[in-house]
């Protein structure tokens, strides 16, 4: 287990899946947590059985998509902490029905997924990195992409694109606040059992089998699979690791 003991930890899109498990491994780890995203109420929940456990969590409601509810919910994370050491830039959103086929799709489409998945994280990071800064104590991002962001294979064609432009933006904020003590990698998740908004599958069970078809280790992965590579990331046992790009995916890339 990584140490991350006194540090805070701002997570978005911490209400389930990969935010809420990386909360839970975060705060085992000794940090003290900020779960932040809409709808509030699943972070609100998922704080509360954190503190059920003795553990230091809150919440707050959180748009990425509304650069003043991010603005305010960060800002929060320092009034009630006092520092703001990490920032895990997890929210987003995957439209499986409607963000697909490049000459019918729509630009209103096209920007939905872009506001949370990219634009949602340069806003994030916007003002994280303005505490961080401030502070002068250094500081570690950890962006989740997707293997989508290798690969050609989603048919969800915003998506993949903002996936893929989140590792040209972590790069950017590797190699420009290095030299300040900040961190900034990337995890790319590989298939699993719910991916964002993973009710709306046209086909979960046809995509499960094909999935599973072609990972070496024959089975989705967990949002539990995930978090401990990125408190791991977040944590002082990779201080010197920065710009990287983490692929945890059951070996599907590779298969």
């Amino acid at each position: 287990m990584c140490n991350l003991q006194d540090k805070v930890a701002f997570i978005t899109g911490a209400g389930s899946g990969i935010g809420a498990a990386t909360a839970r491994v975060m705060c085992t780890a000794g940090a003290k947590v900020m779960l932040a995203g809409i709808p509030a109420g699943d972070c609100d929940a998922r704080a509360s059985e954190l503190r059920g456990k003795g553990f230091h969590a809150v919440s707050t409601g959180c748009d990425v998509t509304d650069e003043a509810s991010v603005k305010a919910a960060i800002d929060l994370t320092v009034q009630q902490f006092g520092q703001l050491d990490v920032v895990v830039a997890n929210a987003g959103i995957q439209r499986h029905n409607t963000d697909r086929d490049v000459f019918s799709m729509s630009e209103d489409e096209w920007d939905r997924t872009q506001d949370v998945n990219l634009r949602g994280v340069f806003r994030t990071c916007k003002h994280a990195l303005a505490h961080m800064l401030e502070q002068d104590s250094g500081g570690a991002f950890v962006i989740v992409s997707s293997i989508t962001a290798l690969t050609g294979m989603s048919p969800n064609v915003s998506y993949s694109t903002t996936k893929a432009a989140l590792l040209g933006f972590n790069r950017h904020l590797a190699v420009h606040y290095a030299k300040r003590g900040i961190r900034a990698n990337a995890v790319c998740p590989g298939a699993l059992a719910q991916t964002p908004d993973w009710d709306e599958h046209p086909d979960p069970q046809g995509r499960q089998a094909a999935m599973e078809a072609n990972i070496p280790m024959a089975r989705l992965g967990t949002a539990d699979d995930v978090a401990p590579t990125i408190a791991f990331l977040a944590s002082d046992a990779s201080a010197y690791t920065t710009g990287g790009v983490f692929v945890v995916d059951g070996g599907l890339t590779v298969g």
